[in-house]
């Protein structure tokens, strides 16, 4: 978007707070490690899963935080994209709960405890079964799996389509 008078793009720079600021980044931080973890080898499943029921936690106060927080305005762009971004963001969401909740029911159903970093476990709230864990574990690993990679691609996509030929100054409201 561009100024009229000056033809310069337009700055948008009303930050989010601080808070979803350490909620967005520390989730990326999260995301990152639990994939590195898992592709290091079964010896480090104990630290995935931990990592990923820290995530589902996160997640979840992420959430209340999102409710609770005012967000900055958005910047000025086109309806659709505006849909866009919030279908990005509310499937997001959607993706950031089912897939620690997919690993954890794959755990609980495989007879499996979630524990987190032996702090404390998450209580089973299923019995065995194996085909229930089988299904959780084909949804964890595929489908879930996917969409999160798509979506993230997305809004990282998104924001970089922002940054670099809207030029709006869009990234640093998260810096």
């Amino acid at each position: 978007m561009t100024t009229p008078a000056t033809s310069q793009p337009t700055r948008h720079t009303d930050k989010y707070s601080l808070a979803t600021r350490i909620f967005h980044w520390m989730g990326v931080l999260l995301i990152i490690v639990a994939f590195v973890t898992i592709n290091m080898g079964d010896e480090y499943i104990g630290l995935h899963k931990s990592i990923g029921a820290s995530f589902f936690i996160w997640t979840v106060l992420r959430i209340i935080n999102r409710f609770v927080i005012k967000v900055p305005p958005h910047p000025p762009m086109p309806k659709w994209q505006t849909a866009m971004a919030h279908l990005t963001h509310l499937g997001l969401y959607v993706a950031m709960l089912a897939m620690p909740i997919t690993g954890m029911l794959m755990s609980m159903y495989g007879g499996r405890g979630v524990g987190v970093f032996g702090l404390f476990s998450f209580p089973s709230v299923v019995g065995i079964d194996r085909e229930m864990a089988k299904v959780m574990n084909g949804l964890h690993t595929g489908a879930v799996f996917y969409v999160l990679v798509f979506l993230v691609i997305a809004h990282v996509g998104g924001a970089l389509y922002h940054q670099f030929v809207i030029k709006d100054n869009l990234i640093s409201r998260m810096k």
